[in-house]
């Protein structure tokens, strides 16, 4: 997908899961959501954090052991998805790093729906990015950037308040 063509109504919704499902991370730094979909089905979800039975203490835990404890949203719901994942696509809120584009290319996921990435976020991650881009493209795995501009838009729909229900 170039940035000057229109986001399908499928990406928008799988991209605004990807961002509700990170909200669910208890990370207070970095929230990142991935939705794995087939023929605009969602297939399984994840969001960055501590593997289950792990105490959630992220706030408290220096930064290199919360980095060593945590799983990425890709993995997650690579985890979580307990089937076949050839043909798949997976829609992610931060493209994904290195190890996370070896899991994506071994498990048969054929695109990788992402938004732009932020000046800032490419001046921190940027030599990862090629890496994961060249993976990618070495293995034949689809990268769509989606542009900010039409995904601004689709985060600002706003949702009744519970006041506002009968």
């Amino acid at each position: 997908m170039r940035n000057n063509d229109m986001i399908s109504k499928w990406a928008q919704r799988f991209f605004q899961m990807a961002e509700l499902v990170g909200s669910w991370s208890k990370d207070p730094s970095t929230q990142v959501g991935a939705v794995i979909t087939k023929q605009n089905r969602i297939v399984s979800v994840g969001f960055n954090g501590y593997p289950h039975g792990i105490s959630d203490s992220a706030s408290t835990d220096d930064r290199d052991m919360k980095y060593l404890k945590t799983l990425h949203a890709e993995e997650n719901a690579i985890l979580f998805a307990k089937r076949d994942l050839d043909g798949c696509e997976i829609y992610v809120t931060h493209f994904p790093c290195p190890n996370c584009a070896a899991k994506i290319i071994q498990t048969g996921i054929s695109a990788v729906h992402c938004p732009e990435q932020s000046e800032d976020f490419l001046s921190r991650w940027g030599d990862k990015i090629k890496v994961s881009q060249d993976m990618f493209l070495q293995a034949g795995v689809k990268v769509h950037w989606l542009p900010l501009v039409e995904l601004k838009h689709i985060n600002t729909i706003e949702l009744p308040s519970e006041s506002s229900n009968p």
